[in-house]
């Protein structure tokens, strides 16, 4: 993994940097410290990441100034801050985690593993994807998203209003975000459970959901009794 500390007080980054590299061990790739916000957006303008540990006070800059950049990347971000207020907020933006300083290892580690195993998060409490559009970063509220296809590494998100847009994170990091709203009913799709109209059998034991705007998304084979119990 390659993971960025971005901490404006030394000592708690060398901790921060210490139990992460007891955590990952051999799995740790690459481990840098930046201390300071315009720095880190540079850095992570040029530089391949995995994860990023940020602060949301950095020497009076605000953090949620970096924080709506980096949830429109393909990593994941945890924050570790003392702003216990602002965390409702950060899970908003899309955030995989808070963790309220003063931490310990086990709290640090309880984050880790929701990257590690993949762990999807049990709130309805994003209510943003932000994405890349003109060198900004644009927040689409998840009200106005319908379904969202995986297109490699990347996903596109379709819209209530037809439009589409392009997202730098992967279809299972989406997944995890998003599980409380959203249903993995194929490889490839994630889609809104309540605007599904109907889930239907085609020719060919061929299924799929029908939105409530009419249109029609596969459902994996897998998929289909547990999605039809879940929709019923």
């Amino acid at each position: 993994m390659n993971i960025l500390i971005v901490e404006d007080e030394t000592r708690i980054a060398k901790r921060i940097e210490r139990i992460t590299r007891d955590i990952l061990g051999n799995s740790l790739q690459s481990l840098t410290h930046i201390n300071t916000l315009s720095e880190a957006l540079t850095f992570i303008e040029n530089n391949s990441l995995d994860l990023v540990l940020l602060d949301l006070n950095l020497n009076g800059d605000d953090g949620f100034d970096l924080l709506s950049t980096a949830v429109a990347e393909s990593f994941h971000t945890i924050i570790i801050s003392a702003n216990k207020d602002q965390a409702l907020v950060a899970f908003e933006y899309g955030v995989l985690d808070f963790v309220p300083k003063p931490f310990n290892q086990e709290r640090l580690e309880q984050a880790f593993n929701r990257v590690l195993a993949k762990e999807k998060i049990e709130t309805n409490s994003v209510k943003y994807l932000a994405v890349k559009r003109r060198h900004q970063i644009q927040l689409i509220p998840i009200k106005d998203v319908l379904y969202i296809k995986g297109a490699g590494a990347y996903t596109e998100l379709f819209l209530t209003n037809g439009g589409k847009e392009l997202h730098d994170k992967s279809l299972e990091k989406l997944e995890q975000l998003l599980s409380n709203t959203f249903e993995r009913i194929h490889k490839s799709y994630l889609v809104k459970m309540s605007e599904v109209k109907e889930i239907i059998v085609k020719s060919g034991s061929k299924y799929m959901a029908e939105l409530k705007n009419g249109e029609l998304i596969p459902v994996g084979r897998t998929r289909y009794k547990e999605l039809k119990a879940k929709w019923v």
